[in-house]
């Protein structure tokens, strides 16, 4: 079995992933090139299929359910996903959609399970995300476990299609830049110092958003473990009524 290699990109995975389940060969491991760790016993394989071809072929044998559910695998934290993602539509390409109720396999039984993390996290944030009005845009931070930006960008992308914003990911240094027309993605290297002023009514809201966060609360009530259940503690760097707590 080789160590195999690819460039980091989802339809480079997939390339990679169906050219090997065709070929019949078990891979010993898939990185992404730029995570690789090298050692003396093992000379890695890289390969580049970012073939339309292949992608299609895939798409004629699995469903979009099934891509889809690996995209989000794809976008989790998990340190072996490329592994879990190969050992799911492998099954996918033998179970076709009936694959989803195999959870008695374990490659299966995880990757419904970390898919179903990452679209959670996704589906949280939503509510937890806060923007500020800036000069001429509106800003937010974000710091999530998994790599959601690409998920939740489009939900602001149709609720807020009328005002320009930037969503960073302070854990990955990506940027989410939407210009009214279309969203580009940029890393922190390629962010020209941004101006983030706060606009002149910004801090008044600031204030009377703090204000009622605290009026409507009922000390006597107060449950702080109630609340990291509904709203986790590792969200509350980026939202605004936690910054007190």
């Amino acid at each position: 079995m080789n160590d195999y290699l690819y460039d980091g990109t989802y339809s480079s995975l997939l390339g990679l992933i169906y050219t090997l389940i065709k070929s019949k060969t078990i891979p010993n491991v898939i990185k992404r090139e730029d995570e690789y760790i090298s050692n003396l016993f093992m000379e890695p394989i890289y390969l580049k299929l970012e073939n339309k071809e292949l992608i299609n072929s895939l798409k004629k044998e699995v469903s979009m359910l099934v891509l889809y559910t690996a995209y989000y695998i794809y976008l989790s934290n998990v340190n072996n996903k490329e592994m879990i993602i190969y050992g799911f539509i492998k099954n996918a390409i033998k179970y076709k959609n009936t694959v989803f109720y195999r959870r008695d396999i374990y490659v299966v039984s995880e990757a419904i399970r970390i898919s179903n993390q990452v679209k959670g996290e996704a589906h949280r944030m939503k509510g937890f995300l806060r923007f500020k009005k800036m000069k001429n845009f509106y800003y937010a931070t974000i710091e999530p476990t998994h790599n959601i930006i690409w998920i939740i960008t489009r939900h602001f992308k149709d609720r807020l299609k009328d005002e320009c914003w930037i969503i960073k990911d302070s854990k990955r240094g990506v940027y989410a830049i939407y210009d009214l027309k279309k969203v580009t993605y940029l890393q922190e290297n390629d962010i020209i110092k941004l101006n983030l002023d706060l606009s002149d009514d910004e801090t008044l809201f600031e204030d009377l958003w703090k204000t009622f966060f605290k009026t409507v609360a009922i000390k006597e009530r107060e449950n702080l473990k109630c609340q990291m259940n509904h709203a986790p503690k590792k969200y509350w760097n980026n939202m605004l009524e936690m910054e007190d707590l």
